[in-house]
């Protein structure tokens, strides 16, 4: 069933003024350009590659990397890891710089799952970062602390292949100098001055606590933490530049000299932003190696330091975290959390599998496999399952994204594709490192079953163009691939029926072609699909299920859905729901998912993906603490948006100096003749007549409007939903407040709260403290006084700057918002405070978000502007 309708927006949406344009406009254009940079960038790349192995033969490559001595192989093991036990040591130093202290064990998992991802996948600081993000905050680490341990690990790895690189240099200007065209002594001195401004850094920590950077304020580590941390990278860097250098044939080349062209490598790839700086690592590593060695020996050693490097860390990873599936009922938070990372995982070794399987596809098997092929295997059979083979890798590569979306469909797809590949790779070429890989993919999928339980179809997601040209990419460089692995095999027509056991390049480019032609035509049919279009209204039949749903939830918070003013979106069961409101670009949930709680991160995936088809941005407005990993999940920031009131109702009475204005507004109330009454949703019908004016006279007092979103109006239907208190005097109705509760009893609030502008003084504290002793003998357990905005921010100087402009705003923004009168209303009840989170994309978003979520709920901007 469709829940979120979609109509036709060319049908009510007229010509839009030319900034409104390019403000749609923009959004879907800024994906394309930045691929254009990236297309560019590939394409220098590629042509530096290409003018470097000109002369290079493919199988020159394969018999170098079997020549390797398995000696030396051993060695490049041992350093690589010794390199990631050494990148333990940055996360250990980011923690005590952030003030925080962690378990060994917690530090090893988090390290090495982080950098085994970041390394692959590339963007270390926000992949690794959000392996970070949630195991520290499952070992109980505060969301501030881990950020700083972040930026810390960022700019400790700067720092050191900063200096790193100044060594090399300066030790190795006079080989490096041929390279970059340029004087050695100019090198030298670029080196030195290098080492000087470290050397100032130093001085620096060791004179002052902070260094002011514009509008930014860093604190310093100490010296001792920072000259520690130069060692750490210095070990780290020299013994992964040591895992390749050991690959490397015996040559001239000095170790000193290799480190330097090694920093220089590393640091373009990370400037270039390439996952895994692929290709420009390899393209600055050949430019460097080939004057003192053969090329084709370079490239075979480059390959093997990728497969040891980056691709066997990633499996490695993998399989550490899937083990903990394996655990019966894991009790740790980090190894629950651990679990919970695992797709991230996956998604990445599908995609590298894929890879594996594209680049296969174009290049010959050895003639030993194909001999023995010859005599064991069928022609038709090896045809086959090389053409299926290239296909799967395709699939692979577009069923990754719905891996890390943790689609259950995407696992079938990718295990079906894992098997099917790993199985073809016999008889393709007796490629047994490639069914190792596959069936140790298919097997970590098997494991990791319980991850991957969102419902939902590959064919319902929409693939961001990135990914699309990522995937025109990847076939670009198969077919560069291709042609250098065939460059001695001259083009003609009878290349693409020929079928023999030795005729390799016929069968490359019948699988290449097929690759092609099925990526166009679904990256065509991803960009041509009809465009989404406005969201619906719910209907009667919507509003009765979210209301059933409702009822059912222990929170109270639910009850906002029954307004009649949100979207709704269920899940495919329609046993929960996620309300939302549009403004602008702007999609903002309303307290996140209600309802079953193992259908809450399929909704809020969903939602995000929603969103996203529509050109907009999701948000998440008022969510609470324990929910903040479906979000984080998704890639979202948290923002605090202030703290929420409860009052625990087990235990309430009236006694206390706090709770002096309830007691006295009691005792004046019965003093006046106030009585009290609670009315059943049914009972409302009869009264609303006389709520009405009461509701109109409040407003006319208040010189306010109806508000919506996060706060209800005046509905007939939605008062006539739930229970409702009035106090009369005389018989006559002078205020009421409608109820917010459900059939679970645990938590109750209010929402519309009115009265006559004649009702005597303390009548709302007297209707207040009458609804608390109600529910109280109800048997409810705490009941909601709602969110005092922008309350208990941090006070600390280092706290985050959405911190800091929020205490501003609570300490003096009362001609703005009675920030501080509402805190301090609510605070007499004596209730318990929990924070309440902004969920939302970084950048600006958090503040469009809020500006839009103002405009919900007053109506409009008009609303925000007036009352």
């Amino acid at each position: 069933m469709q829940h979120v309708a979609v109509n036709d927006p060319a049908s009510s949406v007229g010509p839009m003024p030319p900034a409104s344009w390019l403000g749609e406009l923009w959004p879907r254009l800024r994906p394309w350009l930045v691929g254009l940079i990236g297309i560019v960038l590939a394409s220098a790349i590629g042509l530096a590659l290409h003018a470097v192995l000109r002369e290079v033969r493919y199988v020159d490559v394969m018999a170098a990397m079997h020549l390797t001595p398995t000696l030396d192989l051993a060695l490049a093991l041992a350093a690589t890891a010794l390199s990631y036990l050494a990148l333990t040591f940055y996360d250990a130093s980011a923690l005590r710089y952030a003030g925080a202290q962690v378990r060994r064990g917690t530090v090893l998992l988090t390290s090495f799952v982080a950098y085994a991802l970041g390394n692959t996948i590339g963007l270390g600081p926000l992949t690794g970062g959000a392996v970070r993000m949630r195991l520290y905050a499952a070992a109980g680490l505060e969301p501030p602390q881990i950020a700083r341990a972040i930026v810390f690990n960022a700019a400790a790895f700067a720092i050191g292949i900063t200096a790193f690189g100044a060594i090399g240099l300066a030790w190795g200007a006079s080989e490096v100098a041929p390279l970059l065209r340029l004087p050695p002594l100019l090198l030298r001195a670029v080196a030195l001055g290098m080492l000087l401004v470290l050397a100032l850094f130093l001085l620096l920590c060791a004179r002052r606590r902070t260094l002011q950077l514009g509008r930014w304020t860093l604190r310093l580590p100490l010296p001792g933490l920072a000259v520690r941390q130069l060692v750490i990278s210095a070990l780290e860097l020299t013994a992964s530049a040591v895992a390749l250098y050991v690959l490397l044939p015996d040559s001239d080349l000095s170790l000193h000299s290799f480190l330097a062209f090694y920093a220089i490598a590393i640091a373009a790839g990370l400037i270039s932003h390439v996952p895994g700086g692929l290709g420009v690592f390899e393209a600055v590593m050949l430019l460097a190696c080939t004057p003192h060695m053969r090329a084709e020996a370079v490239l075979g050693a480059l390959l093997l330091y990728r497969g040891l490097y980056y691709v066997l860390p990633l499996v490695l990873a993998t399989g550490l975290l899937a083990a903990y599936e394996l655990r019966s009922g894991v009790a740790a938070p980090v190894g629950r959390v651990a679990v919970h990372l695992s797709p991230r995982l996956m998604a990445a070794l599908a995609l590298v599998a894929g890879l594996w399987l594209l680049v296969s596809g174009v290049t010959p098997a050895s003639d030993e496999a194909a001999q023995l092929l010859a005599m064991k295997v069928p022609l038709p059979l090896v045809e086959a399952s090389h053409f299926l083979g290239s296909v799967a890798g395709l699939g692979l590569l577009l069923v990754a994204r719905g891996l890390l979306h943790q689609l259950d469909a995407a696992w079938w797809a990718a295990l079906a594709l894992s098997v099917v590949a790993a199985v073809l790779s016999l008889p393709k070429g007796i490629a047994l490192n490639e069914a190792a890989l596959l069936s140790t993919l298919a097997l970590l999928l098997v494991i990791s079953r319980r991850q991957f339980d969102r419902r939902s179809s590959l064919f319902a997601q929409r693939l961001e163009p990135e990914w699309l040209l990522a995937v025109g990419g990847v076939i670009a460089a198969c077919v560069y691939v291709l042609f250098f692995a065939y460059q001695e095999v001259q083009y003609a027509n009878r290349l693409w029926w020929q079928f023999e056991f030795d005729a390799n390049a016929p069968r490359s480019l019948r699988a290449l072609v097929a690759v092609a032609l099925i990526g166009l035509a679904f990256c065509l049919w991803q960009l041509l699909r009809p465009p989404a279009g406005e969201v619906a209204r719910p209907t009667s039949v919507e509003m009765a299920r979210a209301e059933a749903i409702a009822r059912a939830n222990p929170s109270s918070d639910a009850c906002y859905a029954l307004t009649g003013d949100k979207h709704l979106l269920f899940s495919p069961s329609g046993r929960s729901f996620l309300m939302f409101g549009k403004q602008g670009r702007s999609w903002i949930s309303l307290f996140g998912p209600v309802g079953a709680e193992d259908e809450w991160s399929d909704l809020v995936w969903r939602f995000v993906e929603t969103a996203t088809a529509h050109g907009g941005r999701a948000a998440f407005y008022q969510v609470r603490p324990e929910t903040l990993p479906l979000y984080l999940d998704c890639g979202l920031q948290v923002f605090k948006l202030g703290e929420h009131a409860h009052v625990p109702l087990r235990d309430f009475n009236l006694k206390g100096a706090k709770r002096a204005n309830l007691r006295s507004g009691v005792n004046r109330g019965e003093r006046e003749g106030l009585d009290f009454e609670v009315l059943l949703p049914e009972r409302v019908g009869a009264l609303l007549g006389e709520l009405r004016e009461v509701s109109d006279a409040w407003l006319a007092q208040q010189r306010s409007r109806e508000k919506g979103f996060s706060v209800g109006s005046f509905d007939p239907a939605y008062l006539q939903r739930l229970p409702v208190a009035v106090v009369r005097r005389e018989g006559r109705v002078i205020a009421f407040a409608n109820l917010l509760c459900t059939e679970v009893h645990r938590e109750a609030s209010v929402d519309l709260m009115r009265y006559r502008p004649d009702a005597p003084p303390g009548t709302m504290d007297f209707l207040f403290a009458r609804i608390l002793l109600h529910l109280q003998a109800e048997g409810y357990e705490r009941f909601g006084l709602g969110m005092a905005p922008m309350a208990g921010m941090a006070e600390r100087r280092r706290a985050p700057r959405w911190q800091r402009i929020g205490r501003l705003l609570f300490e003096y923004g009362e001609r703005f918002y009675n920030f501080r009168g509402l805190y301090s209303f609510k605070d007499k009840f004596q209730p318990v405070w929990e924070p309440r989170y902004l969920a939302a994309a970084g950048g600006a978003a958090p503040l469009f978000a809020v500006i839009d979520v103002a405009a919900l709920i007053g109506g409009g901007v008009k609303g925000v502007i007036s009352k």
